[in-house]
């Protein structure tokens, strides 16, 4: 379903080393998925109709490169084939099945088999099983040398077109290319029941809705106050509370969003985020979706972060490290504090620039990190 496709997008579209996503859907979907291209800004995502079969849809998706016209989907040196109905596959498996393809010609993921698998007579009676432990499932996603899977496309049936379902299998037949099979995470399976979608219910509106709201929380100064407001203005692509303190009185704003941007003058430590965080905890607030903490020091005296006090830098680096355990993305940002106006508003744009990209990345790499605008 589109719902589902459009899961794998907002995953995929953030990975910098895939370089293009082409998704195949139904001619009578088409307008409404590049209505979700274009509402989520997915820079490198082609849109292409899919065929009357599996693997007719695939080849139309293959074709796409062969467009030398659209510069949006150059030939690539690899390509990755996947099932949206696997919406949850990771990264690190996705990478492994890529330098896979890169090095075999072919990869491939798999999975032991849950069920022994049994053939039939004709009339209906047990004929023979297969011994489980020999055989494993064939899932997505597959990788291949993009000339490899093109050739064989074009070199097979229409039987194939018609009833084939296995691409690594198309590989070995057309082109001699033997598979590397990497065994896969148990996340691999499909969401075809009431229960799994419910679940991706949950998901579809955490991924849509997750990074579109914000509470900042200042502090008493008046400067953190302003900032505060202007901060609020800019920030106009999301519904943003404005509150003095994280404390147990503002559990109604705490509870509202997961995007969080605590305000303190540089010199002061970090009491209201370690409230914050234990707050959370307390709360349960990080089970399903990630919380983000910005904390932004406004700099007044212009004291460089060297300067600041090592030990603090260092804890609030181990508590990154720590609450990041329990689906806590805790960041820093250092803003520099002028009179000049023309200066001023060119550092709280640059500090909403990177605010909101922190909030919507969600980047477990630049956790426990400073950022200095």
């Amino acid at each position: 379903t589109l719902k589902i496709k459009s899961v794998c997008l907002h995953f995929l579209d953030r990975l910098s080393w895939i370089g293009t996503v082409v998704v195949v859907v139904a001619k009578e979907n088409h307008d409404l998925m590049l209505n979700i291209v274009q509402k989520f800004d997915h820079t490198k995502v082609n849109v292409v109709h899919g065929g009357t079969t599996r693997h007719r849809s695939i080849f139309n998706g293959l074709q796409a490169f062969c467009n030398t016209s659209n510069s949006l989907t150059p030939k690539p040196k690899v390509v990755v084939i996947h099932d949206a109905v696997r919406p949850f596959v990771e990264e690190d498996l996705l990478l492994k099945i890529t330098l896979a393809a890169k090095e075999q010609g072919a990869s491939g993921a798999i999975r032991p088999l849950v069920s022994t698998v049994i053939a039939t007579t004709s009339e209906g009676y047990l004929d023979h099983s297969l011994e489980r432990a020999k055989y494993r499932a064939s899932e997505m996603p597959q990788g291949f040398l993009y000339d490899v899977i093109f050739q064989a496309y074009q070199r097979c049936s229409e039987l194939d077109f018609e009833f084939g379902s296995e691409c690594l299998h198309l590989a070995l037949q057309y082109c001699g290319v033997n598979a590397k099979l990497i065994e896969g995470p148990p996340t691999l399976w499909k969401v075809r029941n009431k229960r799994f979608d419910l679940l991706l219910n949950i998901v579809i509106f955490s991924s849509e809705t997750l990074s579109m709201s914000a509470c900042i929380i200042a502090g008493a100064e008046a400067e953190a106050t302003e900032l505060a407001k202007t901060l609020q203005k800019n920030l106009n692509m999301m519904e943003t509370d404005v509150i003095p303190c994280a404390k147990e009185s503002n559990a109604e704003y705490l509870s509202k969003t997961r995007n969080f941007i605590h305000l303190s003058m540089t010199g002061s430590n970090f009491l209201g985020v370690l409230e914050m965080v234990k707050h959370f905890e307390d709360t349960d607030h990080a089970r399903l979706y990630p919380v983000v903490i910005v904390w932004v020091q406004l700099n007044m005296a212009k004291q460089s972060v060297d300067s600041q006090k090592t030990d603090e830098l260092t804890a609030f680096r181990s508590l990154a490290s720590e609450v990041i355990q329990g689906n806590i993305l805790l960041y820093g940002i250092q803003i520099e504090h002028t009179k000049v106006p023309e200066q001023w508003e060119r550092s709280v744009e640059r500090l909403t620039q990177i605010t909101v990209a922190l909030i919507r990345d969600r980047n477990a790499a630049l956790t426990g990190q400073l950022l200095h605008v």
